[in-house]
């Protein structure tokens, strides 16, 4: 059988998408509250670019992959109205109650459904908008992702991808020292869980680059692609514009 990373380790490609459930089945219930202390709140800022760039308009068919705990969603739900809609989406059940219940919380509805990225249950040509938020780099075959996002979108609609990625070159030791140090004893501390947040570190530096990411989404069908770095390339946001 094919082999894949996970992390830094190799496993089966069968294996990965049972590692990658373990893990976010632990962190599912805190999420949020590790991402805001592992990130100093700033998850929440790159989000909030992100949907200040998709320009999400009253109408609109919007498509939210690997979408967590809903925090896109919800935004995106604002803006579309009643005359569109959004569905959220995770391969990862613990992710998708949670976010289903805090978007209930905040008296949002919206369908979501538990599906692998690589093979969406949605017709061709659907939606207007797919978004990604910090989940293409735990998916087995990125190229199938991406090609599987193309195909649910509309000719000239937009994926937007929000993922960590390679910052500038005076940030990567200290970055790698955060990484490896400090975030797997925060994960010990506040989740009980060292190795998932190890995992999530190991993860960041197995995924595509800027450049990388780039070329990869052009080979699945987007004709132009921007990549907007933030917090100075940790975190990077493509958007890509479907031939």
């Amino acid at each position: 059988m094919a082999e894949t990373h996970f992390g830094f380790e190799n496993v089966e490609e069968g294996d990965k998408a049972r590692r990658v459930r373990g893990v976010f089945d632990s962190v599912a219930t805190r999420y949020d509250l590790m991402n805001d202390v592992l990130s100093f709140g700033l998850h929440r800022l790159w989000k909030g670019y992100a949907v200040a760039v998709a320009g999400v308009r009253p109408g609109m068919q919007v498509l939210d992959i690997a979408g967590g705990t809903g925090d896109l969603a919800r935004e995106f739900a604002a803006a579309v109205g009643s005359g569109g809609s959004v569905v959220l989406t995770d391969i990862n059940e613990s992710m998708l109650r949670v976010g289903r219940d805090h978007l209930l919380d905040r008296g949002t509805v919206l369908p979501t459904v538990a599906c692998d990225a690589e093979r969406l249950p949605f017709a061709d040509a659907a939606f207007d908008l797919v978004s990604v938020a910090f989940g293409l780099r735990n998916m087995t075959h990125k190229e199938a992702a991406l090609a599987e996002m193309a195909r649910v979108l509309r000719p000239g609609g937009r994926l937007l991808v929000l993922e960590f990625s390679k910052p500038a070159a005076a940030l990567r030791t200290p970055y790698d020292f955060y990484s490896f140090k400090v975030m797997p004893l925060l994960g010990r501390w506040i989740a009980n869980d060292a190795d998932s947040y190890r995992y999530l570190a190991e993860s960041i530096r197995m995924h595509p680059d800027q450049a990388t990411l780039k070329a990869m989404m052009k080979t699945a069908g987007f004709g132009h692609v921007d990549v907007h770095n933030l917090a100075a390339g940790i975190v990077a946001l493509h958007v890509g514009i479907k031939c």
